[in-house]
């Protein structure tokens, strides 16, 4: 019966686009998708909430606080299972295969990442790993996008476009916050888009939000009724909050990285690859149980709430009246939070980042200000600090600060904080991008020789095939013929540079028309001249496995229309720095979003 109904939405969508003119087709597709990414976020937040929502009771009525343990295991082997057995045997991971996509295969997502992020990290991180919903969320609505307009035959900009649709809508949907979403898909995924392109992924994430906002309770949400009034006289505090979460960002950044690494070196099939990782985090949790899950709710406990609430039903719970304590137990959370997810989505967990760099940003910003009020050096504003602190880790993190300034201004409900939070990003983005050159999102690419970053250049670059424009066709001469053979070829081609070789095809030297000019037009030099008394050696030389930036920039350095290819040690054909930039125009072409 489902399978009807969406068969007839179907015929009545193929209907509406052969009546509507493309660009309103899209403003109805970036709905269409708007809302199916955010149905996806009501389903995974709805299942984390109620599994954390029932391990909270059983703690709270039966004192089993080893629930939070066991739960965690469970859900990251049941997310091995679920891969193995159901999809294939393999999934892949963060929002950085979007940006491959759009990249390297033209913005074509696989369908089963339509349903796979959610089963999986519902599984992982509702069962308390600890990860993030978001960037599953995230790779479902751009699934959704690319998938919707390859079903209605769109091109691939306005496929790049739905692409964006889905994920503003999906961040927009995950913490009400449309702005937020916008910016989340432009700055971190799309960055080159044009002006016109707002309005379809504006339309996407209003439609977010607004089914967010009718369907999800809002304590399933990360929102905050509580702050304080913006002081001017704290700005040099909220200077060294910018460089306290810009370290703690790259701190976060590079132990994530060499946990996952070790994982993947682990001889282990998954299964036990899973106990193992599970086990390591179920004593963490045990120990530390707000790292169980997402975190959100630890998050408005410290906001908003009374902090030493997160000591309840821990080791810690005789300390919970005494605030240094609560400020090291805060501190180790902190420093433990990459750990935990490192570890989590090592083992065979799924979920994402960003969640964990709200909830670190949380307690870095809260440390940072409960330390300087327990000095007795200063009185701050801790819940806007614990807010503040979650902008800059976000910032630090995924180098977007213009994305972490408006999610915390519109999830915190007005922008009393937009000073702080203007000055926070921005040292922290300063901070992290001095030591880290790429976003996490880009630096597993990065690894692979794949990275995407907002240099417009070198993405499209980065798509160019060079054995594509390799041309082998060239016509070759010998060192030893003299410089009438050369002539004839002139005159019967339009060939204006040549590669002088031997009987193996060793590349020996190159001959340009515009060297020879003068001598070609003296008889007797054509006839006594040899060709290997002319010619002259190579500038530079271009290998298949070079990548197109390394070629323009031996270009540029060269200062020629021509440079010879060698394969395998031999001579193999010409690059032309003028089809080259053809061929930049044609893929600029196909990919600017207007």
């Amino acid at each position: 019966m489902l399978k009807k109904y969406f068969y007839k939405l179907e015929n009545i969508i193929g209907w509406s686009q052969s009546m509507l003119s493309p660009k309103q087709f899209i403003f109805l597709s970036s709905v269409l998708v708007g809302i199916s990414s955010s149905f996806a976020v009501i389903v995974l937040k709805s299942f984390a909430h109620k599994v954390f929502s029932i391990a909270t009771y059983i703690n709270g009525i039966l004192k089993l606080s080893f629930i939070n343990s066991i739960l965690p295991i469970v859900g990251i082997l049941l997310t091995v299972f679920v891969i193995k057995r159901v999809l294939g045997g393999t999934i892949e991971k963060g929002t950085s295969q979007i940006l491959y996509a759009v990249a390297k295969k033209a913005s074509i997502i696989p369908q089963k990442q339509m349903y796979a992020q959610i089963i999986t990290s519902s599984l992982t991180v509702g069962l308390g790993g600890s990860a993030g919903l978001e960037s599953p969320i995230v790779i479902t609505g751009a699934a959704f996008g690319s998938n919707y307009a390859q079903r209605y035959k769109l091109s691939y900009k306005d496929r790049t476009l739905l692409i964006g649709c889905g994920v503003a809508a999906g961040v927009a949907a995950a913490f009400n916050a449309p702005i937020a979403g916008v910016l989340f898909a432009i700055e971190v995924l799309l960055v080159d888009v044009g002006i016109s392109a707002f309005t379809p992924i504006m339309i996407a994430a209003a439609t977010g939000a607004l089914v967010s906002v009718i369907t999800l309770d809002e304590s399933v949400l990360l929102s905050f009724k509580h702050k304080q009034d913006f002081n001017y006289h704290n700005i040099p505090y909220y200077i060294l909050l910018g460089l306290f979460t810009g370290f703690i960002a790259v701190y976060y950044s590079r132990n994530f990285q060499r946990i996952e690494y070790f994982f993947s070196r682990l001889r282990l099939n998954p299964y036990k690859k899973a106990f193992f990782g599970a086990s390591i985090l179920a004593i963490i949790i045990f120990i530390f149980p707000t790292l169980f899950g997402e975190g959100y709710e630890s998050i408005k406990t410290l906001a908003e709430n009374d902090p030493s609430e997160l000591l309840e039903n821990t080791l810690f719970h005789d300390f919970r009246n005494n605030d240094w304590v609560l400020l090291v137990f805060i501190g180790l959370t902190m420093m433990l939070k990459v750990f935990a997810t490192g570890i989590t989505m090592g083992s065979g967990g799924n979920g994402g980042n960003f969640a964990p760099s709200l909830f670190l940003g949380s307690y870095a910003g809260y440390f940072f200000s409960k330390f300087f009020n327990l000095t007795g050096l200063t009185k701050l504003p801790i819940s806007n600090f614990t807010m503040v602190g979650m902008a800059g880790i976000l910032s630090g993190l995924f180098h977007a600060p213009l994305t972490a300034i408006f999610l915390i201004a519109e999830i915190t409900g007005g922008y009393d904080l937009m000073i702080p939070l203007m000055m926070v990003t921005s040292i922290s983005f300063a901070i992290s991008k001095r030591f880290e050159k790429h976003s996490m999102d880009v630096k597993s690419l990065a690894k692979k020789g794949n990275a995407f970053t907002s240099n417009k250049d070198t993405n499209i670059l980065s798509t160019l095939d060079i054995n594509k424009i390799i041309q082998t066709d060239y016509l070759t001469v010998s060192p030893d013929e003299n410089l009438a053979k050369l002539v004839d070829l002139i005159s019967h081609s339009n060939q204006v540079i040549f590669a002088v070789v031997d009987e193996e095809s060793h590349l020996l030297g190159i001959v340009h028309f515009n060297d020879i000019r003068e001598i070609i037009f003296n008889a007797y030099r054509v006839k006594y001249t040899l060709i290997k008394e002319i010619m002259l050696e190579p500038i530079d030389l271009i290998y298949p496995a070079d990548s197109m930036e390394i070629v323009m920039n031996k270009f540029e350095k060269a200062k020629v229309a021509f440079l010879p290819v060698v394969k395998n040690g031999k001579y193999y054909g010409f690059i032309s720095k003028a089809t080259t930039l053809e061929a930049y125009r044609e893929k600029l072409k196909r990919m600017t979003i207007e």
